[in-house]
């Protein structure tokens, strides 16, 4: 089902920023406040860190921690979500480095992902549904249409060797593919990146109905390039280093460039999606997603 833009109210906008070290301690910006945000469903991975950036607040959480500690299945994706939802904001710039599935893509390209192909193995609380609660949110369309169309904006501005769109590969890892694996998934799937974070953050983002992008950091070619040394930690780290400066000048770029207001679907998502009778939800479940859905129970 899509919803009829203008039958919905419009939001205000607020900006959160998922990412790794180079993205939460950025030159050139004014951090104002850190939050320590507790959730009903455990500790985010650190400290949110408030900045003004062109006068907008903007709220940046370190998905693997400050110092890289959590590896992406351990990342405590439904706290990091309930905690940006908690500090009010509405639209999502989750920056990912990724592996390059297709030719035309170099390392030190960016790519903004419009579709994702789920190969994590059910090791991560994916959804904030359960305990006595059901429902059902639309996920064809896994990036908001409205956060694409900024990201890839401030990335021309920038300057930025961009792709359009491509699928999203999100595998368990922590262990890089093999090789058997690389060629499967291009042979069967046709992506552009692969990586490990973007499910279940964008799952739980359209429940929690934020509008999610993403900007991809490309950074090797996987292990299916057979010109070209096999994927090595070194070589991923020294491509985000060597990018870091352009990625961090596009997402001061996206904050500029945010609408004041947003009607997108996303912000609107969980509307008709929880199936259970609300007299048939345990209070201490209704208290745990309040913040989410809370507009829905009245």
């Amino acid at each position: 089902m899509v919803m009829n833009p203008s039958q919905n109210q419009a939001k205000s906008v607020v900006l959160g920023v998922i990412g790794g070290s180079g993205v939460y301690k950025m030159d050139g910006v004014e951090y104002t406040k850190e939050h320590l945000v507790s959730t009903p469903f455990g500790e985010p991975s650190d400290a949110i860190l408030e900045a003004n950036i062109g006068g907008r607040r903007v709220f940046f959480l370190p998905r693997h921690g400050r110092g890289h500690r959590y590896t992406p299945t351990e990342v405590n994706y439904r706290a990091n979500i309930h905690a940006l939802k908690q500090m009010g904001v509405t639209h999502v710039l989750a920056v990912s480095a990724v592996g390059i599935m297709k030719e035309a893509i170099k390392p030190g390209n960016m790519v903004v992902p419009d579709q994702l192909f789920d190969r994590t193995r059910g090791l991560r609380e994916n959804s904030f549904f359960g305990d006595g609660i059901v429902g059902h949110v639309m996920f064809a369309d896994p990036f908001c249409p409205e956060m694409r169309k900024i990201i890839l904006t401030a990335a021309t501005q920038e300057k930025a060797t961009v792709h359009d769109g491509g699928t999203y590969v999100c595998m368990e890892g922590p262990a890089f593919s093999t090789r058997a694996e690389s060629h499967f998934y291009r042979k069967t799937l046709d992506p552009a990146v692969i990586g490990m974070t973007a499910i279940p953050e964008a799952k739980l983002a359209r429940e929690a109905e934020l509008s999610y992008g993403m900007l991809a950091l490309a950074t090797d070619y996987d292990c299916w390039h057979d010109t070209e040394e096999d994927v090595s930690v070194e070589a991923v780290l020294a491509v985000v280093k060597a990018n870091s400066a352009l990625a961090n000048n596009i997402i001061k770029k996206v904050a500029t460039l945010m609408p004041r207001t947003s009607t997108a679907d996303s912000l609107f998502a969980a509307k008709y999606a929880v199936m259970t009778d609300r007299s048939k939800i345990p209070e201490n479940t209704k208290l745990k997603v309040k913040a989410l859905w809370g507009q829905y129970f009245d």
